[in-house]
């Protein structure tokens, strides 16, 4: 036992000695705020509570407006089967919009209706409704500008051929790596680091744009770059002017920065709660329009939600297909959903702690979700 101990502290002295060896020699010293908030808080990955761990900008709010309750609220349950399928995978809150009044929510372990939580990469999302807002606005001219008219660096090479549209179909053909595993991958280095800008730029097109999807954070943080540029403020105070304040939201958001003062992550990182989320399921099932206004263009809109280069994804928005039902949707890593679905006029949010299998790039818990919900209503 003794020799076993021993050279067990061997190894382990070796593996930590190791990997102060590569975070020096590679200047990566991001990974050290990784290891501190995963495997020294007993985790292995990121955690839906942790935007304290960052700086963060207020999106904020201006005068509340409640969801109306509908008649039926909370009238009917989740059943039994669909109920353990949810729990089992860390859901800690549900909740339906139909016929725009809440019908139904219920939340779990010590969270509610005010609790605020990541929303990963449903933020890709709602950076996509403000591009078209800009679009709106005239920033900027169309999905089809190029890049290089925003971000000087992109006018050499193959970079210069790269549009806002590439970024929003996820065919930017950069050479971005897309790994959750790896600590030297972007979306370790643009979560944990502090110069998502940077970070962002050294990577290049490597094969040309809008041909082929691959997802790849990176390009909505291009997305989120080109926002600030384009209208001259933060992505949060954009967002809470064109969308926060006018979807009366009841709640002010957080979005993470890579530094104090610094740029949001637009990859992810937009923390808010149920009820707010689903104002922008709402905003998009009524193709952009609020309180009888468009705060979105509605062409834009309606292919936002239809199939660009893969039939899974339009502009920045997954899509699937449950029970014959079209439904376009938003998505974060560990199960963060807005769902949209048009026929029923029905808007579902899901935030959790988990997700299912992706097969054919449709998590499985996703349906579960929306089964229950077409039970339910």
């Amino acid at each position: 036992m003794k020799k076993f101990l021993k050279w067990f502290l061997y190894v382990i002295l070796f593996i930590v000695v190791a990997v102060n060896a590569i975070i020096l020699f590679t200047g990566r010293f991001y990974i050290y705020k990784a290891i501190a908030n995963t495997y020294l808080k007993g985790r292995t990955g990121v955690s839906i509570d942790e935007y304290g761990i960052f700086a963060n900008r207020v999106v904020k709010t201006g005068k509340p407006q409640p969801w109306p309750i509908s008649k039926n609220y909370n009238t009917k349950s989740i059943s039994a089967d669909y109920l353990k399928q949810i729990e089992g995978f860390k859901t800690e809150a549900y909740l339906i919009i139909k016929n725009d009044s809440l019908c139904y929510e219920q939340y779990w372990d010590s969270y509610s209706d005010t609790s605020h939580t990541n929303s990963f990469s449903m933020a890709k999302s709602i950076v996509s409704i403000l591009i078209g807002i800009a679009i709106q606005e005239g920033k900027i001219k169309s999905i089809d500008q190029h890049v290089s008219d925003f971000i000087p660096s992109f006018k050499a090479g193959m970079d210069s051929l790269l549009r806002i549209k590439d970024l929003l179909t996820m065919s930017s053909g950069i050479n971005f790596q897309e790994s959750y595993v790896s600590p030297f991958a972007y979306p370790a280095e643009a979560y944990y680091g502090s110069d998502l800008i940077e970070n962002t730029l050294k990577y290049k097109v490597v094969s040309e744009p809008g041909k082929e999807f691959i997802y790849l954070s990176g390009n909505s943080l291009l997305l989120g770059y080109i926002i600030t540029i384009a209208t001259g403020k933060s992505l949060s105070d954009y967002a809470s002017e064109k969308l926060w304040i006018p979807l009366g939201a009841e709640h002010p958001a957080y979005w993470s920065l890579d530094h104090e003062g610094g740029m949001e992550k637009s990859y992810c990182c937009f923390n808010s709660n149920a009820r707010d989320f689903a104002r922008l399921g709402q905003l998009y099932l009524d193709s952009g329009k609020w309180a009888g206004k468009q705060l979105a263009p509605k062409d834009y809109v309606l292919a936002s939600m239809k199939p660009a280069l893969s039939e899974h994804y339009g502009y920045n928005w997954w899509i699937l297909n449950c029970d014959g039902h079209n439904v376009p949707y938003c998505r974060g890593i560990l199960g963060q959903y807005i769902f949209v679905i048009p026929d029923k006029n029905m808007v579902v949010v899901r935030l959790g702690k988990k997700r299912g299998v992706v097969n054919d790039n449709v998590p499985s818990d996703a349906l579960i979700y929306l089964k229950a919900a077409f039970e339910m209503q």
